[in-house]
């Protein structure tokens, strides 16, 4: 129950409840409670299945099977045939599904803001990655033309990488409401409000693949670390 600490931490703090407030609300004392959000101490199963309806949350979602709250797990809305001849491509269907749906919620969320140069930094980091794909999987074949690209082969993943990082700096200035890249930052009134129950109420259909594709993002790096 590595992930369990974590997310019941973090249930918590989402509500602004105190951990003497929760502790007493779930019938515990402050310090069992705070063993159990430090992974101390495990919880039994009784004490599991409370805490999950205490944050009207599931089991799964609370031990860190699925990153969807309720529980779902999830599933390819397309059969793998229906995209490339190769039938073994299950994952490749999947993490499509995860992607196009993410940026769907992507452009919905920049929508809801009035700030141009966030709308510009991100839609530029997010062309950026997929021209670097889209370039790289070309040039695997040596025989392809070359001509439909302008930026020779030596430096355009230099060039696109250092667009990348620019993109990023600008976008996170402008979110903390600093000027970047010739645009006003965003005023942090205008800012929508989230947290992971709304973007379930307001994209129902492809919240879950947002949240997948959290999870799976989060569980690379952890590698790393």
């Amino acid at each position: 129950m590595s992930d369990f600490p974590r997310i019941i931490t973090l249930l918590r703090k989402e509500k602004g409840l105190s951990q003497k407030q929760a502790a007493l609300e779930l019938g515990v004392s402050q310090a069992l409670l705070s063993h159990y959000e430090k992974g101390i101490r495990e919880c039994g199963l009784d004490f599991a299945v409370k805490i999950a309806d205490y944050y009207n949350v599931s089991c799964d979602y609370l031990l860190g099977r699925t990153a969807d709250r309720n529980g779902l797990q999830f599933e390819t809305a397309l059969k793998p045939a229906e995209l490339l001849p190769n039938k073994n491509n299950a994952v490749l269907a999947a993490n499509k599904l995860l992607i196009l749906n993410s940026i769907e919620i992507i452009f919905g969320l920049l929508e809801q803001t009035s700030c141009k140069g966030i709308h510009a930094e991100i839609s530029t980091y997010l062309m950026v990655s997929i021209y670097k794909s889209v370039r790289l999987l070309y040039s695997a074949n040596p025989k392809n033309p070359q001509a439909m690209f302008s930026i020779m082969p030596e430096v355009y993943a230099g060039l696109s990488s250092a667009l990348q990082a620019i993109s990023e700096t600008n976008a996170k200035c402008l979110s903390q409401a600093k000027s970047a890249g010739g645009f006003a930052g965003l005023d942090s009134g205008t800012a929508p409000y989230l947290s992971p129950d709304i973007i379930s109420k307001y994209y129902p259909d492809t919240s879950s693949s947002l949240y997948n594709l959290i999870q799976k993002t989060e569980d690379k790096l952890k590698k790393l670390s």
